[in-house]
C-alpha cells in the first residue's frame, strides 16, 4: 500500500506524456483520409488526461488516508501536478483554445509556488495547499475537461469562437472563465508568499525584527 501513491504519480507522468504525443498527433494533417481514427485517438487521448488527473486526488487521497510520506513521493507529486498543468495547457495553445499569455500566467504561479516550497522545505517546513489552491485545482480541472471536450468534437476553435449561448458568443463566456482561473491562480500564489514571507525577508521587514 505504501507504493500504491508513488505508483499513481508516476503513471500521471506517463499518461501526460502520452496524451501530448496523441493529442499532437490527432489532427487532419495526419488523418485525411480516416477522419474516425482521428477522432477515436482524440477520444482515447482525452480519457486518458482525465485518468491523469484523478490520480492526481487519488494519490493524494490514499497517501493522508494512510499517512504515507516518501521523500521521493515528496519530490516526484509536484513535479508530476507541475507535467500535468505544462503539458495540458501547451495543447490547449496548440489548438488555439486559449490565449498563450493566460497559460504563462498560470505556470508562472505554479513555478514559483514550487521555489516557494523548495525554499521552505530546506528550513524543514511544509506548505501544505490551502483552500484556495483547492480551489484553483478544481477550477483547472473543470476548465481541462471543458477544452478537451471541445477539441474532441470539431477541434475547439469552430465551436469555442463561433457558438453562442443566449446571443452570446461562448469565446466571450469561456475568456471569462478562464480570467476567473487566472484571478484565483494569482491571489492563491499570493497568498502563499504573503503568508511565508518570513522565508525570504529579513526579519525586519516582516514585522517581527525590533
Amino acid at each position: 500500500m505504501k507504493n500504491v501513491p508513488n505508483i499513481l504519480t508516476v503513471s500521471r507522468i506517463v499518461m501526460v506524456i502520452v496524451f501530448v504525443i496523441m493529442a499532437t498527433l490527432a489532427e487532419p494533417a495526419y488523418f485525411n483520409n480516416s477522419p474516425d481514427r482521428m477522432y477515436q485517438i482524440r477520444w482515447i487521448a482525452y480519457i486518458l488526461v482525465i485518468l491523469a488527473g484523478l490520480t492526481d486526488l487519488l494519490d493524494g487521497y490514499l497517501a493522508r488516508k494512510f499517512d504515507i510520506v516518501s521523500d521521493f513521493g515528496a519530490l516526484m507529486d509536484p513535479l508530476a501536478d507541475k507535467i500535468f498543468v505544462t503539458g495540458t495547457m501547451l495543447i490547449a495553445i496548440e489548438y488555439k483554445l486559449m490565449p498563450a499569455f493566460i497559460a504563462v500566467l498560470v505556470l508562472c504561479r505554479e513555478f514559483m509556488v514550487t521555489g516557494l516550497r523548495t525554499l521552505a522545505a530546506k528550513k524543514q517546513i511544509v506548505i501544505s495547499a490551502d483552500r484556495w489552491g483547492k480551489l484553483k485545482t478544481a477550477l483547472q480541472m473543470v476548465m481541462l475537461a471543458i477544452a478537451g471536450f471541445a477539441w474532441v468534437m470539431d477541434g475547439g476553435v469552430a465551436y469555442l469562437h463561433d457558438a453562442k449561448w443566449f446571443g452570446v458568443r461562448i469565446w466571450y463566456i469561456w475568456l471569462a472563465y478562464l480570467w476567473s482561473i487566472v484571478l484565483v491562480t494569482v491571489l492563491s500564489g499570493a497568498g502563499y508568499f504573503f503568508r511565508y514571507r518570513a522565508l525570504y525577508l529579513p526579519e525586519s521587514d516582516t514585522g517581527k525584527g525590533k
